[in-house]
Order: structure tokens, then sequence, then C-alpha cells
């Protein structure tokens, strides 16, 4: 009898104690949450968190040409809202730019954040072994940023983060000589 009478008054105690560090739990990963936009028009790559405040700001390089994209080759940056896919060591990969130099080592910098544009394979944010091409639009369609950048903005990044790729006026408007 006492036995029984024990659990019922711990038993809520304890039923209590465990919502309350569930939702404590919650409430701290909603606190971690962050989300990046990349803006086209200025640019940038911004990192914020969950209450809209800018946390890291850096100049990044786009697709060669205007547009949302569309295929395969076509130059140019996908828009709209992404999510991490992974993110991997690129400190291997080389790349030919087709610009006659042949394959380069450290195209893509140490890291590539993969993005899961789900028409569109192989778009990410990665670092470059060009660095005066930071603020241009010089990509095949990724976003690139400087090497210590993108190692300061992967210490942040988790997979399933949000990433959201702004049009510049160009981009919504056209741009017939690309």
């Amino acid at each position: 009898m006492y036995i029984a009478l024990g659990i019922a008054i711990v038993l809520p105690y304890l039923g209590l104690w465990w919502l309350h560090k569930w939702y404590a739990h919650k409430t701290e990963s909603i606190r971690n949450a962050c989300f990046i936009v990349a803006d086209k028009s200025k640019m940038t790559l911004s990192l914020y968190d969950y209450q809209g405040r800018e946390l890291m700001n850096f100049p990044m390089a786009c697709g060669r040409n205007y547009g949302d994209k569309q295929q395969h080759g076509d130059m140019r940056t996908p828009e709209g809202v992404f999510h991490v896919e992974n993110i991997e060591n690129a400190l291997s990969w080389t790349h030919d730019f087709g610009d006659g130099n042949g394959e380069v080592e450290g195209a893509y910098g140490p890291l590539f954040i993969r993005l899961n544009c789900k028409e569109h394979k192989g778009i990410g944010i990665h670092g470059t072994h060009l660095p005066e091409s930071i603020g241009t639009r010089s990509t095949e369609g990724c976003i690139r940023l400087n090497n210590d950048d993108l190692k300061q903005l992967a210490e942040q990044v988790y997979v399933g983060m949000v990433v959201a790729v702004l049009p510049s006026a160009t981009d919504v408007g056209g741009n017939s000589t690309n």
C-alpha cells in the first residue's frame, strides 16, 4: 500500500521533471537555429540567427550569367530556398575550368557545403583558388567564398540548415547579353 502511494505521489513529479527537460532541450535547439542568405544583388552571404540578427557577413562570387539556373552548364546560380545536404572536405578536389590550364588543385578551397537543389546537382558553397574572383560573377553556378570566410561559416553550418539565394534586379529583369 505504501509503495503504491509513493509511486502515485512521485510519478507525476518525475513526469513534470522529464517534460521540463524535454522542453528546455527543444528551446535550446531553436536558439541555435540559424539560416544563410546569399544576396546576388549585394554579392554577400550572411548568416542570421533565429531572431534575424546578422551573425556573419562575407563577400561572395556567384554564377557568371544572370537569372535563375535553368539547366546544367548555364553558368547561373539557382535562386530560392534550399537546405544544406552535406559538408564535405574538398582539399583534394580538382576542377578543369576549360581555360586551357587543365585541372586546378584547390579549386574548391577546403570545404564544399552541398545544397539540396533538387533539379540541379553539384551546387554548393565553397572556397576558391582565386581570391580576386570574390565580389564578381565568375562561377559556374556555385557560391564562392574566401577560404578563411568559408572555414568560419562552416563552424556554424549544420545539415538541414536553410539557405536562401536572392536574385538581383538584373536576375529578375533578365539580361539579353548573358
